[in-house]
Formats: structure tokens, sequence, C-alpha cells
């Protein structure tokens, strides 16, 4: 079974952890999914590889014209500076909670849980996350574990690219039993 006729958002910014946007982005095309990437900022995006700047992207949209209703789940790649400058736009936040609203699976790996928590949509999950945002997420009122990849009520969330298999595979497992799918619109 694939991914066709699903629609995947990728919500990133400049500062993305390079294989987390990267492998899911990938492995969502392999199966057959259309994948946009959605941004605060219009042309490409760059990826942080380990100590420098890495590969870019081509934003497909932004953010301000996109509509949780055009897709069938949301991903989040983490970084430090990604999720760090998303959380401090309205239009990227209200995106995130259109698909808590509407039910429809969301996958957060690394830092991306930051953006939860600036959600407010966070509080009595439980989630996983890189290790030094623990506190932060804690403090939100989720329970955090130290796991491999950690789904909640189609809330999928994973601690660093070294989990990207599983939370991949979880991502793909989500998206297939998607919820409110009949009412995702051709965009």
């Amino acid at each position: 079974m694939s991914l066709q006729n699903k629609k995947v958002a990728i919500l990133a910014t400049d500062g993305f952890e390079k294989s987390e946007l990267f492998e899911p982005l990938k492995a969502l095309k392999n199966e057959n999914a259309t994948v946009h990437i959605i941004s605060v900022k219009e042309g490409e995006i760059k990826s942080w590889d380990g100590e420098n700047w890495g590969e870019t992207v081509a934003v497909d949209k932004l953010v301000e014209n996109a509509s949780e209703s055009d897709y069938n789940a949301l991903v989040l790649p983490g970084g430090v500076a990604n999720p760090d400058l998303l959380r401090t736009h309205d239009d990227a936040l209200d995106f995130i909670r259109d698909f808590f609203k509407s039910g429809k699976p969301v996958a957060a790996i690394c830092h991306a849980p930051w953006l939860l928590v600036s959600a407010k949509v966070i509080e009595n999950r439980k989630v996983t996350s890189y290790h030094s945002i623990k506190d932060d997420i804690v403090n939100a009122g989720a329970h955090w574990v130290d796991e491999e990849v950690v789904v909640d009520s189609g809330l999928v969330t994973s601690r660093n690219p070294d989990d990207l298999p599983a939370f991949i595979d979880k991502i793909i497992e989500e998206v297939k039993e998607g919820k409110h799918d009949d009412q995702v619109v051709n965009a």
C-alpha cells in the first residue's frame, strides 16, 4: 500500500537539520505522496549539516498561504535554528494548531517539539525530543520519555537523526491510517 493521493506538508525554514527534512521527504515521495515544503520565506531554505550550512531545498508555499485542509499530515524537522525561528511566527503556529484541531497526524523530531510548546498543543501528551529541550517539554505539561519514537494519538515524536528510520516508518503508518482524509481538498 502506498501513499498515492496523500499530501504531506513539511514546515521548515533556514537551519533545519539536513537529514531530518531530506530523509522523510525522500521516503514520502518514494511512497508516492505529494509533499510540499512550507516556509515563512520564499525561494529556498538552507539546511544545517554538522558544523556548516548544507544543501538547500525549494519552498513550495508560504505558510500564510497554506491551509491544513489541503494536507493529510504535517512533518516538523528539527535542528536548533529552524524551530526557534518558526516559533516566533504566528502563521506557522496557527498552521500547526490547525492540524491538531483536525486530528491529522503531526510528526516532530529533535528540537521541533519546541514548536508544539509554542503552539500550546503538547500538554498531557506523551512525547520525546532532543534531550536538551526535555525541561521545556515537561514545563509545557507533557510527559517526556527517552525513546526512539513515540506515538500519542497521531503525534509522532523522535529524539535525533539516529531515530530517523523508526520516525519515518511511523510517519508513513500514520499517514496511511490517516484521519479526516475525506476532508482534504486538492490544492
